[in-house]
């Protein structure tokens, strides 16, 4: 890791296309930045991308906390509205 020590109106230039600006800050306080990037950068704060992450692991355990026991047949079935995740097994595609 680099470690850089940088006052209010300095700027830190990464990869020659994002540059990294200090716009406020203090001792004991958060330091405010500014980041101009292109467009196709992501740029996201640790404990949101964290956040996400714990709730989309969540969202695949199911509401029981048990990983999900559903066929990918099922799920399609209930996203369909067909059937619920659950009962999908008893719909049976109907003959033409």
């Amino acid at each position: 890791m680099l470690v850089l020590t940088r006052k209010i109106g300095e700027k830190i230039i990464i990869g020659g296309n994002i540059t990294v600006t200090i716009l406020d800050g203090g001792r004991g306080e958060g330091v405010r930045i500014g980041i101009d990037a292109p467009r196709d950068v992501s740029i996201h704060r640790s404990e949101v991308v964290e956040a996400v992450s714990a709730n989309n692991r969540e969202a695949v355990r199911g509401p029981a906390g048990e990983p999900g026991t559903e066929s990918p047949e099922q799920l399609i079935l209930a996203a369909l509205g067909l059937a619920s995740a659950e009962g999908a097994d008893a719909i049976s595609p109907k003959a033409p």
